[in-house]
């Protein structure tokens, strides 16, 4: 283990006169995409695609408006934690490791470190199931595959670098997006049971436990650490480019130039690139959930066992064919290896940012796969196990959704792009909503 170098966040600095518009060109927001849409991987894991499977194989249409407001909300916390790292060039586990105590350090640390495990355990089961559905493979030899596949794709981020990284993960965004939704081309759905699903109504204490999942789980803990790793590291990108660019120019002209921080113009423009890609990444990830569910409403309502991954592929299979069910398999795959990969780099950037040390993303890979190997061992359904997931993921929800809402509204930390009234009152909605969620699914979940 190396104690990773503190790099100074860049201050943002006024743009001079003249200059207001010469921070980032149009064209690099194009560019700038990307950290949005790794971070949507947790919200099309494994244990979404049961909740959402479940929801419409059980209630139809009724709870469609669900996960659309689960999405909105999920595009201002992603933001807020996108636009921390952009801001200040720090990461929320950063942050918050400058002002704890060292003892507050570890014991933070210790709790976030439980969810990021829940995580990977969730992922690398997801994984299994479906090598096991696709292939036959049994679950233990399919959860070490996927975390040897896993281990393959952390390396490209530790050789390749961030860009490189999110390619492939976007690119199995992109597979599991087909894999999900290629069934409604078969089955479409009906289009006046949907709008009458955006309706928000429920039907008794099941949906009111299905809509607490699917809503309180929306956000993920691990996903706020990472995105706001994920941004910063972007900018950092973006200023060594800028400093490369002016270095030439200057050595060009016999003078050396230094980039100096990021002019304010600058960061609106990043922030501007940033909205881009939360919207256009959760609008991806929101809309292949709701395609889960409405293929489930279409083509499995009142089928029995749905209520696992298992019996719902086997029931896709039944009803709409091998193709699809196949289709559906290589989605769960691709949601398997690529939130499992996510989550084990969110886990070493929480570990950085706490206890500033950092650990080598396949070391931590290696040693997080064991608990998901045991568990798979057990024989215990994994479904249960995903079930289970969930629930240690709702405890960490608090301990990453209101820092992020004090930080972003601190002035002396974002200066000026700090968060308005209106967005701070949105904020602390959202998070209070989801909190309350999370608690309603953790007492339904034990007295139901």
């Amino acid at each position: 283990m190396t104690r990773p170098p503190v790099e100074p966040a860049p201050a943002v600095v006024p743009a001079p006169p003249g200059r207001a518009g010469r921070g980032v060109r149009p064209a690099r927001l194009v560019a700038l995409l990307g950290p949005a849409f790794v971070a949507a991987i947790a919200y099309v894991d494994p244990g979404n695609v049961a909740a959402n499977l479940t929801a419409g194989a059980r209630f139809g249409y009724l709870l469609v408006w669900v996960l659309v407001v689960a999405n909105v909300m999920a595009v201002l916390v992603q933001y807020l934690s996108a636009k921390l790292g952009v801001v200040t060039g720090r990461s929320l586990p950063e942050v918050l490791g400058e002002r704890l105590s060292r003892r507050g350090r570890v014991a933070y640390w210790l709790q976030a470190e439980v969810v990021a495990m829940a995580t990977d355990v969730a992922e690398v089961i997801g994984g299994a199931i479906a090598l096991h559905l696709l292939f036959g493979v049994p679950l233990v030899l399919g959860g070490l595959i996927t975390g040897v596949v896993s281990m393959v794709v952390l390396s490209v981020q530790q050789r390749r670098g961030q860009r490189v990284f999110e390619s492939v993960v976007t690119s199995m965004l992109v597979v599991l997006t087909v894999g999900f939704c290629a069934g409604l081309f078969f089955a479409p759905p009906d289009l006046g049971a949907l709008l009458g699903g955006l309706v928000p109504r429920l039907d008794g204490p099941e949906s009111v436990l299905l809509a607490a999942s699917m809503l309180g789980a929306t956000v993920m803990p691990h996903a706020i650490y990472l995105h706001s790793s994920l941004a910063r590291d972007r900018v950092r990108h973006d200023a060594r480019v800028r400093q490369q660019h002016l270095l030439a120019a200057g050595a060009a002209d016999g003078d050396a130039v230094e980039p100096g921080p990021p002019s304010t113009a600058t960061v609106r423009r990043l922030l501007t690139a940033t909205r881009w890609d939360v919207v256009a990444a959760l609008v991806l990830a929101g809309g292949v959930n709701i395609a889960m569910l409405l293929l489930a409403a279409a083509n499995l309502p009142g089928r029995a066992g749905t209520d696992s991954i298992e019996g719902a592929h086997a029931a896709i299979e039944a009803s709409l064919g091998p193709t699809v069910a196949v289709l559906f398999g290589v989605g769960l795959l691709a949601s398997g290896l690529a939130s499992t990969s996510v989550g084990a780099y969110a886990g070493a950037e929480i570990m950085a940012g706490l206890l500033r040390v950092r650990v080598s993303l396949l070391a931590r890979r290696l040693v997080t796969l064991v608990p998901a190997i045991i568990l798979l061992a057990t024989g215990v359904s994994p479904t249960w196990l995903l079930v289970v997931s969930q629930v240690v993921l709702s405890f960490g929800i608090p301990f990453a959704m209101v820092p992020l809402v004090r930080i972003t509204r601190d002035a002396g930390l974002l200066g000026g792009f700090r968060n308005g009234v209106a967005t701070q009152a949105a904020a602390w909605t959202v998070a209070a909503v989801i909190v309350a969620l999370n608690v309603a699914l953790l007492w339904l979940t034990f007295t139901t």
